[in-house]
């Protein structure tokens, strides 16, 4: 094929002197490269990964103890895991929740919600402001076309469109009307504006969610108390086990109340064999008292069950777990009392065989330090150990091993009450001493070797019933004291998640149209039409719909619709 003959061809540019094809960039600059950034992390696909990324990263939350939730699980785990577990505390893995990597994560995904809802509530609102657009040229070219077909002097073009608006407006429809000329006039109708406000809602909701548990997270506190059978606990720093406030948690939050843990009552399952001695129930019966105005106290009495936490004082008090706690009295070599109190044993199995550390740093002539088991029914083994096969006290039995030293407690570093460092004392009683490990049963006593003492297993009833062992012991309740400020905001934008979600995906975004056309007969020929912005399997049926509801109004004796 010939050129014109006043083609001109543009000059060759000249070879790049580097690499490529000798395509020359725009230069883009900081601002250039900031506004790109931007717009990549804006991006709704940003938002989705970033959004997978924090469930991806929430998952070693689930994998190890968090020292927020369960502190004496993180003790343990050094312990099991001496070499993996220091590791794993260089990467936060057992605070992974207030780590930097995950706050890195949450924000930057925060920034990325409201940098996506923003724009997009602009453009909505604009849109729900602007009118139907103009009928198409064209229907037959669109989905659902219906054609129909009316008598002369049945009704007129301006009639019929002015029965569809009816239709239409009754359907949900934002109707316009339009005069084509040439005897031809049109209703243009769109609906499901719902489907874009559901989605703005559940993005809203969304960072609504982020932000309330961030505040929550920030004032809020979690603590964990044991309570045995009988004390108290007051809503104070110094009175928790455990606690673990809030990036901006001031004391003053603390509600002035006191809590008493009148009972607790286990139920186990006893008819069924293949569950026998499984938990039923749990029922911790407690006191709440509340100061008046009047320098008084109120008391109020409550049950904290397990799923069904008691709310008082702006705290959430939930059951996390429970236990025995045998009352324990050492004298020393002096026969003086140096130590009598209710000992908390940690369950180590579901038939309760527990573990306690007692400690006696006030006896003479040596300190006394006890690693205890007991055994709520206690049996023998084929092998001569000591076991557990029922968790309620049928046959109690504390077994002890005996240390003597220094404790450590003196040096000023805390220690947990539930661990005893032997590598400083020496076993006078057990398996590696000249002398058994001591066994006891409630109200018994037992001398301790080399005369260091005595010590007894305290009948916490001594007026049962003889051989009524199941109230010899007290019972202890662990419970998670927990604030969170903003959980009715959480509640709230949750449930906005959920409606703005089945909003946006149950909502079909569409337009229809209704052309009227007379012809040269003076009968009225009518068009419809449909277009679905997405996905819409509906559309057809409801343009089909339309035009059937509208031919009737038309041509009640023939609808005619082909």
């Amino acid at each position: 094929m010939s050129r014109p003959s006043d083609h001109y061809d543009s000059p060759t540019p000249p070879p790049a002197s580097g690499k490529g094809d000798g395509v020359t960039q725009p230069q883009l600059g900081f601002a250039g490269y900031v506004r790109f950034f931007w717009r990549q992390l804006t991006s709704m696909r940003t938002a989705l990964f970033l959004l997978l990324l924090l469930a991806i990263a929430a998952v070693p939350g689930s994998l190890v103890p968090q020292r927020s939730s369960n502190p004496n699980g993180v003790l343990q785990y050094f312990r099991d895991n001496p070499d993996l577990a220091p590791v794993l505390d260089s990467f936060q893995a057992f605070d992974v929740y207030s780590s930097a990597w995950f706050s890195a994560i949450y924000l930057l995904l925060f920034i990325s919600l409201i940098g996506c809802v923003i724009p997009r509530t602009l453009h909505h609102l604009k849109a729900l402001r602007t009118p139907p657009p103009r009928t198409p040229a064209r229907l037959e070219r669109l989905e659902g076309f219906t054609t129909s077909e009316v008598a002369a002097g049945e009704t007129t073009a301006a009639e019929a469109v002015e029965s569809a608006r009816g239709i239409l407006k009754r359907s949900g429809y934002r109707v316009r009307l339009f005069d084509n000329g040439r005897g031809q006039l049109s209703a243009s109708a769109e609906r499901g504006y719902m489907r874009e406000t559901g989605n703005l809602v559940f993005h809203s909701a969304l960072v609504g969610v982020l932000i309330s548990v961030g505040i929550g997270g920030g004032f809020g506190y979690s603590g964990q108390k044991v309570i045995v059978e009988g004390d108290s606990f007051a809503n104070v720093l110094l009175s928790y086990e455990s606690f673990l406030p809030g990036r901006f948690f001031d004391d003053g939050v603390l509600e002035p109340y006191r809590l008493t843990l009148d009972e607790f009552d286990a139920v186990y399952e006893q008819e069924d064999l293949g569950a026998y001695g499984m938990p039923i129930d749990y029922t911790a019966s407690v006191t709440a008292h509340l100061p008046s105005d009047d320098g008084t106290e109120t008391e109020v009495p409550a049950e904290i069950k397990v799923n069904d936490p008691l709310r008082i004082g702006g705290n959430d008090i939930f059951l996390l777990g429970n236990g025995y706690a045998p009352i324990i009295t050492v004298r020393d070599g002096d026969g003086e009392v140096a130590f009598s109190d209710a000992v908390p044993f940690l369950p180590q199995d579901s038939n309760l065989t527990s573990l306690g550390v007692i400690k006696v740093p006030d006896a003479v002539p040596e300190q006394l330090g006890m690693i205890g088991f007991l055994y709520p029914t206690q049996t023998t083994l084929d092998t001569g150990a000591l076991t557990s096969n029922y968790p309620d006290l049928l046959n109690p039995v504390i077994s002890l091993q005996v240390f003597t030293g220094d404790l450590g407690l003196d040096a000023g570093v805390p220690r947990s009450v539930y661990e005893l460092n032997t590598d400083n004392l020496t076993e006078v009683a057990g398996r590696n001493a000249d002398t058994e490990s001591i066994q006891l049963r409630p109200g018994e006593t037992v001398d301790l070797p080399d005369d260091l003492g005595s010590v007894t297993f305290e009948n916490a009833a001594p007026d049962a019933a003889a051989g009524d062992l199941s109230d010899s012991v007290p019972r202890f309740a662990s419970l998670d004291i927990h604030r969170d400020p903003s959980q009715g905001f959480v509640l709230v934008f949750a449930i906005l998640v959920v409606a703005g979600l089945l909003t946006s995906l149950f909502i079909p975004r569409r337009r229809v149209w209704v052309k009227a056309m007379e012809r040269d007969d003076g009968g009225v020929t009518l068009e419809y039409a449909g277009l679905a912005r997405g996905d819409d399997p509906g559309l057809e049926r409801a343009v089909h719909d339309i035009a059937e509801r509208h031919g009737q109004q038309v041509s009640p004796s023939k609808p005619g619709i082909n």
